[in-house]
C-alpha cells in the first residue's frame, strides 16, 4: 500500500529513478493481473497461490518505499488502489473456483464481505468519481490479514481463527471506510483513519 499522511499534508517529489520505484512495482503487480487470473480460471492452484504471494509481497514493498522515501502522492495511492482492486477480485475468484468447499461453508460471512466491497466501491465512485484510496490503517491491517488467510488457505488448508480474524478486521475497516466517506466532501488520499478525519473536521 501506499504511504498515509496526514490530510491535506504534501511532501516533496523528488524527480529521479528512485521516485518511481514505487509505481513501477505497482505497474509490475498490474501486469501480473492477467497471468493470476488465468491461474485462477485454468485452477491451477500452485501458480495461483505463488503469483498471489508475490502480488502480495510487492503491495508491501511499494508502500513501505513510498513512505521510507517520501514518495507518496495521489497518483501512486489511485494506481495503488486499482491494483488492489484487481488482485481482490482475481483472488475471490481463485477461492471461487479451487476453493469451494470452503467458500460453501462460508457463504453468508462471505457475501456479506462481498457486499461492504461491492459497497464501499459503489459509494465512492458515486460521491469522488474515483476509489476511495484512503489506505488506513485498518485497511492495511484488512489487506495483510487476508493475504495472510489466503495464503494460508492455498498453501496449508483452512484455518478457523485466521478466517475469523480476517473476517472480523475486513467488517470494521469497510464500517470506518463508509464514516469516511460521509465525512469526506472532496477525495482525499491516504487518509490515516477515521480518528484523523474525525480530527481535522473539528479544527
Amino acid at each position: 500500500m501506499t504511504d498515509q499522511v496526514s490530510i491535506g499534508a504534501a511532501s516533496p517529489q523528488p524527480r529521479s529513478r528512485v521516485a518511481m520505484l514505487p509505481n513501477a512495482i505497482t505497474i509490475g503487480r498490474l501486469l501480473a493481473t492477467p497471468v493470476l487470473l488465468f491461474a485462477a480460471l485454468e485452477r491451477l492452484p500452485t501458480l495461483f497461490a505463488w503469483l498471489l504471494l508475490a502480488c502480495l509481497v510487492s503491495d508491501i514493498a511499494d508502500g513501505l518505499l513510498a513512505r521510507a522515501l517520501r514518495l507518496h502522492s495521489p497518483f501512486g495511492a489511485a494506481l495503488d488502489s486499482r491494483a488492489d482492486l484487481l488482485v481482490t477480485i482475481i483472488a475471490g475468484i481463485g477461492t471461487i473456483t479451487m476453493q469451494w468447499p470452503f467458500v460453501a461453508a462460508h457463504a453468508w460471512q462471505l457475501a456479506l464481505l462481498v457486499a461492504l466491497f461491492v459497497g464501499e466501491v459503489l459509494v465512492s465512485l458515486l460521491r469522488y468519481r474515483r476509489l476511495s484510496s484512503f489506505h488506513t490503517y485498518l485497511v492495511r491491517a484488512s489487506a495483510y490479514a487476508q493475504g495472510a488467510f489466503l495464503l494460508s488457505l492455498f498453501f496449508w488448508g483452512y484455518s478457523a481463527p485466521l478466517f475469523y480474524l480476517m473476517w472480523t478486521v475486513y467488517c470494521i475497516a469497510e464500517l470506518e471506510e463508509f464514516a469516511i466517506l460521509a465525512l469526506l466532501r472532496e477525495w482525499k488520499s491516504d487518509v490515516r483513519g477515521l480518528y484523523w478525519v474525525l480530527k481535522a473536521t473539528h479544527r
